[in-house]
């Protein structure tokens, strides 16, 4: 017993002199990142990589991917109206969505960490909740609730009310689907919110407050500065999960609110067009990564503004 106790202890010893060698500790970190960086090279980056290229590859008669290296589905895609308003109905969705989960968002969130504990694991399981339940579910559940005709279970509940005289049409529009993505994506805004929102000092509104600062003016004073970074992260990822979406739009959008997602699909399973595929494609992951881009920048400069 007392044998194993020193041999752990002459490890810890050697370990710590080793970790203040020079480059230790870069060694330590790549090595603990190795597995991960692989798996992320073979079944990420690698695939991405090939799908890129194939952008700018020729398909020949057989289907095969080849040469000569063109531009000219780049050049077709934006020349091209129907596609450019495709782009524009997918970024008007996307920035729609987030702007909503935001606006949405900052109540929720502060209720998760601002009220008592079991109404705070309430709203917490209310709000991941939906999360177990299917896309095509919940698309489905929208699907009888947006109806256009009478049959559907908001015109139901509005004629019946008196409140409407003819039926609206909300299914397979722009606006379908923005209520479908905020109801999918709510979660990833709520969530980076309320982490932001969790590490705010409470003296510091309460000392606003107390100094006589109306409660809309601590939001935008304090509260709102001290969470961009919840806002910045947040709004990425429901900007770039709408953006990306499939499901949502070909089933609560239809013909009138494509996006590129449902773009991507066509040419790949019913044209099979894989350059051009692969173009929409490259065109779809620039957009995502040009908004993670900006938000990181945005993020880097609060640091420094801060520091």
């Amino acid at each position: 017993m007392t044998a194993t106790i020193a041999q752990s202890q002459v490890f810890r010893v050697s370990a710590a002199r080793w970790m203040r060698k020079p480059g230790s500790a870069v060694l330590m970190g790549v090595g603990l990142a190795l597995p991960a960086l692989c798996f992320l090279a073979v079944f990420l980056m690698i695939p991405a990589a090939r799908l890129i290229a194939a952008g700018f590859l020729t398909q020949d008669s057989r289907g095969a991917l080849g040469g000569p290296v063109t531009l000219s589905h780049f050049a077709h895609f934006f020349q091209t109206a129907l596609y450019s308003h495709v782009l524009v109905v997918t970024l008007r969705i996307s920035l729609w969505t987030a702007a909503l989960a935001a606006v949405l968002g900052y109540p929720v969130a502060m209720v998760m960490t601002r009220s008592h504990p079991a109404i705070t694991r309430i709203v917490t399981f209310i709000t991941i909740a939906p999360l177990i339940v299917s896309v095509v579910v919940r698309s489905y559940g929208w699907q009888l609730i947006l109806g256009n005709g009478p049959a559907g279970l908001l015109n139901y509940v509005l004629l019946s009310a008196g409140v409407i005289q003819t039926p609206l049409r909300l299914l397979y529009s722009e606006t379908a689907v923005v209520i479908g993505s905020l109801h999918v994506f709510l979660p990833m805004m709520v969530l980076p919110l309320a982490s932001a929102l969790g590490r705010i000092e409470p003296r510091l509104e309460e000392a606003a407050r107390t100094l006589g600062m109306p409660a809309w003016r601590v939001f935008h004073r304090i509260t709102l500065p001290l969470s961009l970074p919840g806002l910045a992260v947040g709004f990425t990822l429901v900007f770039s999960l709408t953006a990306g979406s499939f499901v949502t739009p070909a089933m609560l959008g239809g013909t009138n609110a494509q996006m590129l997602g449902n773009l991507i699909d066509q040419q790949i399973t019913a044209v099979y067009d894989w350059p051009f595929g692969a173009t929409i494609a490259t065109v779809l992951v620039a957009i995502v990564v040009s908004v993670n881009l900006f938000s990181m920048r945005v993020l880097d400069g609060k640091r420094r503004a801060s520091a």
